[in-house]
């Protein structure tokens, strides 16, 4: 079949990013298809620089098990790190199994108890407060998403100071700018990073609030006319939300989706 370019982008929305790695892992069995760019943001940021990784490291059939190993490593360790604020305070003081954190967040009274801590700021934690995103991005098994080689990256985040969105490429596109862009504020304290240009360093939030995902990047005039773009937050819904974590999740991404 003839080669065919495209760009991605990238939708972030949380764990949902997950069905994103399923639709990125179909489309690396194309061995036709060429990404020439890839936009993200929040989970689609993780996703982006993981498949930017990969890719970049080896050119075809082997960089594209290069992206798979990435995508599965970032996924695997994820899906281990608890976003109960209650269960991450605790572990930060006393070390406990991962697979310990999932087992709260299966009633509904360690939901209720996360929503009492949100009266709390992630800088409430002190000199125990960790990103947890950072050992996952340092870890990758090809951990350099700043190369030139492969495909384009941009990836989104929002400046604190002036609420505006700021795209991140090429060497600006370090494990801390991917950590901005997926940095929700009830949870991670903003990410501060200096603009090498500048000289002066700004905090930035999750990227969502500005661009999810940002497609202004791939109008660029030697990039492919054809974006893919991997929608992971639902416009409808089959059930009415009934836990306090499903309520939570569904007002939120509701209000993302129609953005």
């Amino acid at each position: 079949m003839k080669e065919k370019s495209i760009n991605l982008a990238l939708q972030g929305g949380g764990a949902h990013g997950a069905f994103a790695w399923g639709v990125l892992d179909r489309l690396l069995d194309e061995d036709w298809l060429r990404i020439s760019a890839i936009t993200g943001t929040s989970a689609g940021a993780l996703n982006g620089a993981a498949l930017k990784a990969g890719l970049s490291r080896r050119s075809g059939v082997r960089g594209r098990q290069a992206a798979r190993e990435n995508l599965d490593r970032l996924w695997g360790e994820v899906g281990q790190i608890s976003d109960n604020n209650v269960v991450r305070w605790m572990h930060s003081l006393i070390p406990m199994p991962r697979g310990f954190h999932r087992l709260t967040e299966m009633f509904s009274p360690a939901a209720w108890m996360d929503s009492m801590t949100r009266v709390f700021s992630p800088y409430d934690y002190g000199p125990f407060y960790v990103n947890p995103l950072a050992a996952v991005l340092h870890e990758l098994p090809y951990p350099d998403f700043s190369t030139e080689q492969g495909p384009e990256l941009f990836v989104a985040a929002t400046n604190v100071r002036t609420g505006r969105m700021r795209v991140f490429t090429g060497r600006q596109v370090t494990p801390d700018a991917v950590m901005a862009s997926a940095c929700l504020p009830s949870l991670f304290r903003a990410v501060e990073i200096r603009d090498s240009e500048t000289g002066e360093t700004d905090a930035y939030w999750d990227g969502g609030f500005t661009g999810n995902p940002a497609l202004f990047p791939l109008y660029r005039a030697h990039l492919p006319r054809d974006i893919v773009i991997v929608n992971i937050n639902p416009m409808i819904r089959d059930c009415v939300p009934r836990t306090p974590v499903e309520i939570a999740t569904a007002s939120t991404r509701s209000v993302s989706t129609r953005r």
